[in-house]
């Protein structure tokens, strides 16, 4: 096999291995050997295009055809075109279904079920990216530069995927396959360097670059290239796993978060300041998937996975009261003010639900109010905030549902409007528990909550209008990004500003609420996550999610949403005086994952775009997450900067050496530096040299092959003269000339003049003379060796000379 058609190959080779990080984005693999086979075909065809020859455009026309072609006749006649003819069949039709397509990629969560649309759309990318791949890599003979379309390819997978535990194997896939590319272009370059590496080791090659190795054998760069890419792969495995600010970068490594730090890196939600971890899940540019259940609730929408009940507000902040811990009990109490006929209409519905290994919280996220909860390990039982607690199993080591697979039977409560409406005064104890206030709360709170719930008359239709004032006419914005805050002061700035995210709003309103009497607390957890092809429900770290629950006699603690955030379900019995529930803000508004989850996209034609992502069409596709608003951090501008500049410059660092060395060379003025720097120039420009021949004959040979005109063609010659005259010239002569440098400059623009356009860009950005390089490196490494070969054996014969003591 030729090395041209190894390169081809190993191109297509490399694109498939990158295309294995695709199969996390749907729940079957079937279409990635269709695409391996349509890759093999449309490299064949390049393949026997160039070995024609036909021009490289031509080469690239051929493959887009034939790749076309047998997208249109296995993709024909599945899509929604309703056409007539060839021309509808292979065109229409085929439009139709990569639109399709492109929808069903915007309504399904990962992963999709395949889709003829989603198989189109796979399939098609990876061609595309092959094609780009063969055509740098084996058209142009620019290997390196294939790396961009496969860093493009895998990017982007990992991106949408989010991670995972297989996202290793995925880049170590990727990234044997880049480097097979390269090591195989290295190879069929070398094979065609000739004689150059083909003689003996000879005295003073190590000084000119040109020892091949042991024996003359071509072999040094080839195992350096090696060991440089097994080398890399280890780095870029091991570095994420030891330094845990990487974890969440490029492999999306699983770190584990300390136990009640507040830090959210591993989906820790604390007690102690839910706030913050809170924040750093919906900002987190992983979203790993923390939580996966499955219910036979009938209202999914409402499955909220509640964690705790944050119930003291001390003017500091909101957290949770100190409360005495009990045995779990096989059926947990009823819940605190619970009564008929709202418990008579309550469903019991049963959640399996399992944690990621990696998911470190020591409280149980389940739905409210549970009535039992099945889980193995050491828990206890929190009545006031019906939660579940982590025991402790040794010296600050804590039981945690790390990797647990558990079942919860809970309530499903639908209360009317009218009966929250008419609920009698809370019991007294609650009333004065959870109606508390700092004495530092600014006035502006109270005063906001009287003015919002102006001409209420009970405490539903005020809670409905404080709900209503965040969600809907109060002009406020969702943005994650916004500063932290949980003190009086923040509330107050929050009022004023009008911008934050989920914690802000369900602090507020349960301030707001306590100020008007009414028992309020904040509960932290999950929002319902998003529905997946085979029936379980994904929940991701940005589905955290903080809401105020108000205490109603007969009903007990009841959610509301005053988030104004696309995909949140507000509840049915809050709607009662709302006549909308879109967002009050004007522009789009960050979003995280969906919290309406369905089997699939919606069925209602009739259902505007807008109105099914925010929940108000029934049983709506999930929406795809856009992350939190204010734009990106500072480290992750920095980071993605410096990512830039390293694909950016490395492409760079040989013409960057090129043009180092030959000022050096040139600024000495001697002639054998200069004829030594003609020599790299022209073998950049394709001239090999070939040091069996004297200097008139070498400079001739530059002439002819390089096509030189007539003032460059002089100044080569003028050149090899001097080097004559350098080599036989008695002692003393004078064989430099002022014009030297600027003879070997001009004969360089000959040679770049001679040249196309992309030749000449492969001359300055992959010159041939780097090889210097990995020689020198080569040598330098043998020379070493041998040296402390040598200082060894020395120091043996000198240890076997000394005189043995106590013979005889």
């Amino acid at each position: 096999m030729s090395g041209r058609a190894k390169l081809t190959l190993f191109a297509a080779l490399a694109t498939l291995l990158t295309s294995w990080s695709l199969n996390a984005l749907v729940d079957s693999q079937a279409w990635l050997l269709q695409a391996a086979l349509l890759l093999a075909v449309q490299s064949a065809v390049g393949a026997g295009a160039r070995r024609v020859p036909l021009a490289r455009t031509l080469t690239v026309a051929a493959q887009v055809l034939m790749s076309l072609l047998l997208l249109a006749f296995l993709y024909a006649g599945k899509g929604e075109s309703h056409g007539d003819g060839p021309l509808a069949y292979l065109v229409t039709d085929f439009g139709a279904l990569f639109g399709q397509g492109v929808r069903d990629v915007g309504e399904f969560a990962i992963p999709a079920p395949l889709t003829d649309g989603i198989k189109l759309l796979l399939v098609s990318g990876v061609l595309l990216i092959g094609l780009l791949v063969d055509t740098l890599a084996v058209t142009m003979r620019t290997a390196a530069a294939a790396g961009l379309p496969l860093l493009a390819l895998y990017s982007v997978a990992s991106g949408l995927a989010g991670g995972g535990g297989a996202s290793w194997f995925a880049f170590l896939l990727a990234g044997c396959g880049y480097l097979m590319l390269l090591l195989s272009e290295g190879r069929d370059r070398l094979a065609q360097w000739g004689r150059v590496f083909g003689a003996a080791p000879r005295r003073g090659a190590a000084d000119s670059g040109l020892a091949g190795g042991a024996g003359g054998q071509a072999t040094a760069p080839v195992k350096f290239g090696r060991r440089i890419g097994a080398v890399t792969l280890g780095l870029a495995l091991a570095v994420p796993a030891v330094l845990p600010s990487l974890g969440g970068g490029l492999l999306g490594g699983t770190q584990d978060a300390a136990e009640d730090s507040g830090g959210g890196v591993g989906g820790t939600i604390s007690a102690v300041n839910p706030l913050v971890s809170l924040q750093s899940n919906l900002n987190a540019q992983d979203n790993r998937v923390v939580l996966k259940y499955r219910t036979n609730s009938p209202q999914q929408a409402d499955q909220y996975l509640r964690i705790l009940a944050l119930d003291e507000f001390n003017g500091v902040k909101w957290e949770a009261s100190g409360r005495a811990l009990v045995d779990v009990p096989e059926k947990l109490p009823e819940p605190p003010g619970l009564r008929a006929p709202v418990s008579r209409s309550a469903v019991e519905v049963t959640t399996s639900i399992s944690a990621a290994d990696y998911y470190t919280q020591r409280y149980l996220p389940m739905p409210y109010p549970a009535t039992s909860v099945e889980i193995g390990g050491k828990w206890r039982f929190e009545p006031a905030g019906r939660t579940l607690v982590g025991d402790q199993l040794g010296r600050d080591k804590f039981q945690n549902v790390q990797g647990a697979e558990y079942t919860v039977r809970s309530l499903l409560l639908k209360p009317t409007a009218q009966q929250l409406q008419s609920a009698p005064k809370p019991d007294p104890a609650v009333q004065e528990e959870y109606t508390k206030l700092p004495d530092n709360l600014p006035p502006v709170v109270a005063e906001t909550a009287r003015q919002v719930t102006q001409g209420a008359k009970d405490d539903y239709t005020r809670a409905v209008k404080l709900q209503d004032y965040f969600a809907v006419n109060g002009g406020f914005r969702y943005n994650t990004r916004t500063a932290s805050g949980t003190g009086p002061q923040a509330v107050a700035r929050f009022l004023a500003d009008k911008e934050g995210f989920c914690v802000h709003f369900a602090f507020s309103m349960a301030a707001m609420s306590r100020s008007l009497g009414i028992p309020a607390r904040v509960a932290v957890g999950f929002t319902p996550g998003e529905k997946q092809s085979d029936g379980n429900v994904n929940v991701s770290m940005r589905d955290a999610h903080a809401w105020p629950e108000l205490y109603f006699e007969g009903v007990g603690w009841t959610r509301f949403e005053p988030t104004p955030r696309s995909g949140i379900n507000i509840p049915e019995y809050s709607r009662a005086q709302t006549p909308a529930t879109q967002p009050s803000a004007p522009a789009p508004l960050p979003s995280q994952s969906v919290a309406q989850p369905s089997t699939g996209p919606s069925a209602t034609p009739e259902c505007p775009p807008n109105l099914k992502k925010l929940g108000e069409c029934g049983a709506a596709a999930p929406a795809q997450s856009t992350g939190g608003g204010g734009g990106p951090s500072v480290t992750s501008v920095l980071g993605w900067a410096a990512l830039a500049v390293a694909v950016l410059g490395l492409p760079l660092l040989p013409m960057l050496w090129r043009t180092r060395l030959r000022a050096r060379r040139l600024a000495t003025g001697e002639v054998l530096t200069a004829w030594r720097e003609l020599g790299d120039t022209a073998w950049d420009a394709g001239v090999l040299p070939d040091e069996a021949l004297s200097p008139r004959r070498a400079a001739s040979r530059i002439v002819e092959l390089g096509r030189l005109d007539e003032e460059p063609a002089a100044a080569v010659h003028r050149i090899a003269g001097a080097v004559e005259r350098a080599l036989y010239a008695p002692p003393g002569a004078e064989v430099s000339y002022p014009e030297l440098a600027d003879d070997v400059l001009l004969a360089r623009t000959g040679l770049l003049a001679s040249a196309d356009r992309l030749a000449r860009l492969r001359i300055l950005l992959l010159p041939r003379s780097a090889a210097r390089v990995a020689w020198a490196f080569s040598a330098r490494r043998s020379a070493i060796a041998a040296a402390v070969s040598t200082r060894l054996t020395t120091a043996r014969l000198r240890l076997l000379r000394l005189p043995l003591r106590g013979r005889g």
